[in-house]
């Protein structure tokens, strides 16, 4: 997807880390509580987050849908899949499709702002969370 720079992965890491509970594998959004629960909490159910970056609401599932050539609307856990769940995150940060913003308006060369690349995921939720967990990521790679 051509998110090269070790900071793109870093915050990629970091993004995955957060949204998965720190399992760093794909999963079903609030995974540790009951279907019923979704369906009572969620006014997404069914399409509710799943994979490394929770890809949520109908639209996005026929989105990837197209782009996948498969039916993940009629088979919403495929979007669990690892090669699934790994290209929404990767495309959804590169071209902008979760929020419009796109994870190079924020980390370019020369420019780091982890910080509110968190908009191009979820606006400022958790964002100084997650700058931390890419930092540390960061400095390992």
């Amino acid at each position: 997807m051509g998110l090269t720079m070790r900071e793109h992965v870093a915050y990629g890491l970091a993004t995955t880390q957060w949204e998965t509970a720190h399992t760093f594998k794909p999963v079903r959004e609030a995974f540790w509580l009951s279907e019923n629960w979704r369906r009572q909490n969620l006014r997404y159910f069914p399409y509710y987050g799943r994979g490394y970056v929770q890809l949520t609401w109908q639209r996005n599932y026929e989105q990837y849908s197209g782009i996948f050539g498969i039916d993940l609307v009629a088979n919403l856990d495929r979007a669990l899949e690892h090669s699934i769940a790994l290209f929404v995150l990767a495309h959804g940060m590169k071209l902008g499709i979760f929020t419009g913003r796109r994870l190079e308006q924020y980390i370019w060369m020369g420019n780091v702002d982890f910080i509110n690349a968190r908009r191009v995921i979820n606006g400022r939720d958790r964002a100084e969370d997650i700058a931390l967990l890419a930092e540390r990521h960061l400095e390992r790679l």
